[in-house]
């Protein structure tokens, strides 16, 4: 057993959770600074509040290579965790190579099809005539770096379920820290302006893409990347497919819900609206990355301790990622609800848009507070293979609830905007209510207590 497995076995669960979450938060701490800093950069463009609303309607584009990401990346790294537990190294592998092969095939259809139909999809998700221009200029370049977003993403996720944190950390790092530098060099002194904050994305893409192939194609990696295992063995795609189910749906379901917010509050609020609701997802997505920093460390814990059969090990890090989480989403909610005016004018200080966006923010968030235990249900499904259970709570949160609403809310409520900002956090609220139920049924079931501890 290499040096990693014994530490994932046998270390004490809160350092080594620690040591795990502390990494990918920091790395999501970047990703934050980047996402935070290429906003402010595009804000202060001219037109940027035009521009803004432009980068937000390519949003769901950017949520179909997430999506295809998570389905092959988070659909095998947690079945290769399991197997590596199991002591079952070669049928790790396999997961690992089938990854990397499907990876590659899809990063080159999204690219192709996004290029060939991009113009009536732009109209699809929102695009008038004042924003077309910017959305066009911005999607054009930026998908000609989706072969290596869904290349770093999905290896970097068998990174982190091997316990190389660090490693792992590296990856955002790197591509996090050149885009803030890249971007004001090709936005402004080039003057490139949103086609340069696209040209700095995909350079950052590629050097991140080169900082994970090297550790994966070399020494230190458990897990080699065989030319074998490059063509798809239909059971282990199958059980990837499955796993990956939940994580794909969510990530696609984004990208459906985007529409769906841009479309409503376009009819309600015009394009400051539109500019505003980026606003609200980026925000939204800042206070979940931490989240999802403290998921990516329990992970391994979770996934190799739950194929060994060392089920307090995994009960440990259950809870301390419920509590740990729910704590966070608590207090940043809080702060944002306090001081809506302040989040947005990170990003643009155009009145028209302040007046908007705060008090669609405050609503906005309001169930965030207890969304990071629901997010940890979801995580812990996929780390133990019950990758039914998360699709279901996605498909339940987002099909059943949220975009019903959407449409539902304007039309009971009098209140325009509100009425469809409304429909997020009731649909967060319920469904964590839900969730919660049915996981501790769950937890019950797969971790019986041993009778003689």
């Amino acid at each position: 057993m290499e040096n990693t497995e014994n530490k994932l076995a046998v270390q004490p669960v809160r350092g080594l959770l620690l040591s795990l979450a502390l990494p990918a938060i920091c790395a999501q701490i970047v990703t934050l600074l980047y996402n935070l800093v290429d906003r402010i950069y595009i804000g202060r463009m001219e037109n940027g509040a035009l521009v803004m609303a432009a980068v937000g309607i390519c949003a769901p584009i950017v949520t179909v290579i997430d999506a295809t990401t998570a389905l092959f990346g988070r659909g095998g790294a947690p079945l290769a965790s399991i197997r590596m537990g199991e002591g079952d190294h070669p049928r790790a592998e396999k997961y690992l190579g089938n990854s990397v092969g499907m990876l590659l095939f899809s990063g080159l259809a999204v690219m192709a099809a996004v290029l060939c139909f991009r113009s009536p999809l732009l109209t699809l998700f929102g695009a008038t005539d004042a924003t077309r221009p910017y959305a066009e200029q911005y999607l054009s370049i930026y998908m000609l770096g989706t072969v290596f977003v869904q290349m770093t993403v999905g290896m970097n996720y068998y990174i982190t379920t091997q316990g190389f944190a660090k490693t792992a950390m590296g990856t955002t790092m790197l591509g996090g820290v050149l885009n803030i530098l890249l971007d004001p060099l090709f936005i402004f002194v080039l003057g490139l302006g949103i086609r340069g904050a696209a040209i700095a994305t995909v350079l950052s893409q590629f050097a991140s893409f080169l900082w994970v192939a090297g550790f994966m194609l070399g020494k230190g990696s458990s897990l080699r990347i065989r030319k074998e295992n490059l063509l798809p063995d239909p059971k282990i795609l199958r059980e990837m497919l499955v796993l990956g189910s939940a994580p794909f749906f969510m990530n696609i379901s984004e990208g459906l819900l985007n529409i769906c917010f841009n479309r409503q509050v376009l009819r309600f609020g015009g394009d400051t609206a539109v500019g505003a609701m980026t606003i609200l997802f980026s925000v939204f997505n800042f206070i979940l990355m931490p989240v999802e920093g403290v998921a990516q460390g329990a992970q391994p814990i979770i996934s190799f301790n739950y194929g060994a059969k060392q089920f307090d090990r995994v009960r440990g890090a259950i809870r301390l990622n419920i509590l740990w989480t729910t704590v966070f989403t608590v207090l940043a909610t809080t702060l944002v609800i306090l001081f809506p005016g302040a989040v947005i004018r990170v990003f643009n200080g155009d009145p028209d848009l302040l007046a908007v966006g705060a008090p669609m923010l405050r609503i906005y968030v309001g169930g965030l507070f207890i969304l990071g235990a629901n997010s940890s249900f979801q995580q812990t499904y996929n780390a133990m293979g019950a990758g039914g259970k998360a699709f279901f709570f996605a498909f339940y949160r987002k099909i059943i609830l949220l975009i019903p609403m959407i449409f539902l809310l304007p039309r009971l409520l009098p209140w325009g905007v509100s009425a469809v900002i409304l429909a997020e956090p009731v649909s967060d609220i319920l469904t964590t209510v839900t969730n919660a139920m049915h996981f501790r049924s769950f937890v019950g079931r797969q971790l019986p207590v041993d009778p003689k501890i």
